[in-house]
């Protein structure tokens, strides 16, 4: 007898069968001791036929209350405390009176009783099944309750372990995609040309150039434990990423990151930031004679924080984004770390830029 929404009366299953059995055998006890303590008891023949009794209105009240009161039970789990469990309560006073009225018709069919002695002692029987009745079925409403929530709590905790090894692993694809991402060979190649066109004209700066590709294979490797970041680390990588492009695309990259030191300690998923920047990069500035600016700004939102990278381009829909997509892949993150609370959205930003704007819960780190 579950008293839970999410659950349902499993009168079938052998385990439910055996908990009726083992109960009814409690109640026919109980009724037996009850009629010995009273002192109805007067010969020892009369065990037999209170046994037999016992037995009949115990597995008659006992199935009919284990079967519908249930039903009962979920039908009024919404409503507030006090009309579930007084219309539970008054549902079984009611299921226990016409269990009595039953056991009473079936001893009197099988010939245990005749109608004139039903009669005369269905009051005495009515008595002790209500008090055998409520007690026994107040402690197993309490014990389904028990049960069934901490079948919720079990079910919650194994749905939480899924989202989070879902999130570790869309996080280490994220990895895998941004690695792989470093080690393309035109990104590479492109990078090394760089480097190679620096070492005369500007070491320090193709040093520079050579600890961030470094850093950013490091970062990819390294971080295969984590989902989340410090948003100042995430903005470090950005940073070290951009520099590289900028290195190849000269004066067509500009960029500009604005991000209130409070939010720098702030968790972001793991190369959340990164994705989006990679995104305007590879769709604006490249394809792009005349290049194009990336904006990226963090501020509070709703008790959050939300990230907003913006560029020159057209701005795209949401919807247009194909699946296994690094902007896909980010979406199913956010929703296996934070059911609720997070999203991505491309809008525009106050400037009328095309954006897309990552928003999370604050989690500090």
């Amino acid at each position: 007898m579950t008293i839970v929404a999410s659950s349902r009366p499993r009168v079938l299953t052998r385990r439910y069968l055996v908990r009726v059995v083992v109960v009814n055998l409690i109640a026919a006890s109980s009724a037996l001791a009850l009629v010995a303590w009273f002192g109805l008891l007067t010969r020892l023949s009369d065990v037999g036929y209170v046994l037999a009794t016992s037995l009949i209105y115990a597995y008659t009240m006992g199935s009919l209350t284990g079967i519908v009161l249930p039903l009962i039970a979920v039908a009024v789990d919404r409503k507030p405390s006090a009309i579930k469990f007084g219309v539970i309560f008054a549902g079984l006073v009611v299921l226990i009176f016409v269990g009595c009225v039953l056991g009473t018709a079936i001893t009197v069919l099988v010939g245990i009783n005749t109608v004139e002695r039903a009669r005369s002692i269905f009051l005495l029987n009515l008595r002790i099944s209500i008090i055998i009745g409520l007690v026994i079925g107040c402690i197993m409403i309490g014990y389904e309750t028990l049960r069934g929530r901490l079948h919720a709590a079990e079910l919650e905790l194994r749905t939480r372990q899924l989202e989070e090894e879902r999130a570790r692993k869309l996080a280490a694809e994220a990895r895998l995609s941004s690695l792989e991402s470093r080690m393309q060979p035109h990104f590479l190649f492109n990078t090394l040309n760089s480097v190679s066109a620096l070492i005369h004209e500007d070491p320090a700066r193709a040093e520079q150039m050579v600890g961030r590709l470094a850093a950013l294979l490091r970062f990819s490797l390294d971080a295969n434990q984590r989902s989340l970041a410090p948003l100042e680390e995430e903005l470090k990588i950005v940073r070290d990423y951009l520099e590289i492009e900028k290195a190849r695309f000269g004066e067509r990259l500009r960029y500009h990151i604005e991000v209130p030191d409070k939010l720098l300690g702030a968790e972001v998923p793991l190369l959340a930031v990164q994705t989006l920047v990679e995104n305007s990069v590879k769709h604006v500035v490249a394809p792009r004679r005349e290049g194009g600016e990336i904006f990226v700004r963090a501020r509070t939102l709703h008790g959050g924080v939300a990230v907003d990278v913006s560029d020159s381009g057209p701005g795209f829909s949401m919807a247009s984004i194909p699946a296994e997509h690094g902007l896909d892949n980010l979406v199913a993150r956010l929703h296996a770390l934070y059911p609720d609370g997070a999203g991505v959205e491309a809008m525009r930003d106050d400037n009328g830029r095309a954006a897309v704007c990552v928003r999370v819960p604050v989690r500090e780190a």
